[in-house]
């Protein structure tokens, strides 16, 4: 698709702004009662505990200042994990420790950082330094996904995830997200990482963005970025689908990793997920949302919506 072209020819391929989406498919299909179901990470978890979602397991939750004073043993434990904030959005303070080295605690990136650093990350998380309108936060340490082999030379310093738009239940739209050095291995597109368009039939790629410009290749590895296919993804789309049941949420964003050992697993949920995956799909969400708006079946189970969205539902909408 030819981004730069005139705002009536945007909508006439169906790609949505953020005005149209707040009001027409968040404000109208999302209860706000349901909001703090993902807007707090800890809640996701249990949530998804209860439902029976795989997620990275919860190792520790820190809450207050004397229990950073004394996480050091709990740490001490631990050979790799990641700490993020409850209410953190755009992963920011996101700390992700791969291994250990002589008492030292070492990055995906490498770098090597001390107790102190992990100390002053951690006030900083439960002060509400990074957390949704500045309130106090509770820091998760959880455990550290392995990269499925497929990845190891597509993501630079951190695990990929993919991100499912769900609409009513059926996933509509997906797209692969690669960690890169300008992202420090975060998978977030407005750091660097790279946005991958992944076809909601098959799990395969249909083109790759960094910073709204069109890659062939990663920028830090070279590595092609035609021919991707996504293992295990009618499990993947399945676990998407699922994540609309159990929160009540009619258009969320879910965050899915697959690990090396667990397949795909849940890393969080958003219910106001962005719009750049339009961007990289080069289509747009909005004819995939009214060809579900239009459908007329009577509450479809959930292998009904997954096998609709792997069918071509949306796919011929835009035909």
């Amino acid at each position: 698709m030819n981004w730069l072209v005139s705002p009536r020819t945007l909508r006439r391929q169906g790609v949505m702004g953020m005005n149209q989406r707040n009001l027409h498919f968040v404000g109208r299909y999302n209860p706000r009662e349901a909001y703090p179901l993902v807007d707090n990470k800890l809640r996701t978890k249990r949530l998804a505990e209860k439902a029976g979602i795989p997620m990275p397991d919860l190792l520790h939750e820190v809450s207050r200042q004397h229990q950073i004073e004394a996480i050091e043993p709990n740490l001490s434990q631990l050979g790799e994990f990641v700490i993020k904030p409850a209410h953190g959005s755009g992963g920011k303070g996101i700390l992700v420790i791969a291994s250990r080295d002589r008492g030292a605690f070492v990055k995906s990136s490498g770098e090597r950082v001390d107790l102190n650093h992990i100390k002053h990350l951690l006030t900083n998380i439960i002060s509400g330094l990074y957390s949704l309108g500045g309130r106090s936060d509770d820091a998760i340490i959880e455990s550290l996904v392995r990269t499925h082999p497929m990845f190891s030379k597509l993501s630079i310093d951190g695990v990929p995830d993919i991100r499912v738009i769900v609409f009513k239940g059926f996933p509509v739209m997906a797209m692969l997200r690669l960690g890169t050095h300008a992202s420090d291995g975060k998978a977030n597109l407005h750091q660097g990482a790279i946005g991958v368009g992944i076809d909601i039939q098959t799990g395969e790629g249909v083109g790759a963005v960094q910073r709204n410009r069109p890659l062939t290749k990663h920028p830090d590895t070279g590595e092609p970025l035609q021919g991707i296919a996504i293992p295990n993804w009618r499990d993947l789309l399945t676990l998407a689908a699922r994540c609309h049941d159990v929160t009540g949420l009619g258009y969320l964003g879910c965050d899915i990793v697959i690990d090396a050992e667990k397949g795909p697993l849940l890393l969080e949920m958003n219910a106001r997920p962005g719009l750049g995956i339009q961007i990289a799909n080069g289509n747009g969400l909005g004819q995939r949302l009214k060809a579900i708006e239009a459908l007329e079946l009577f509450a479809p189970s959930l292998e009904e919506r997954v096998d609709l969205a792997m069918n071509g539902l949306a796919g011929r909408a835009m035909e």
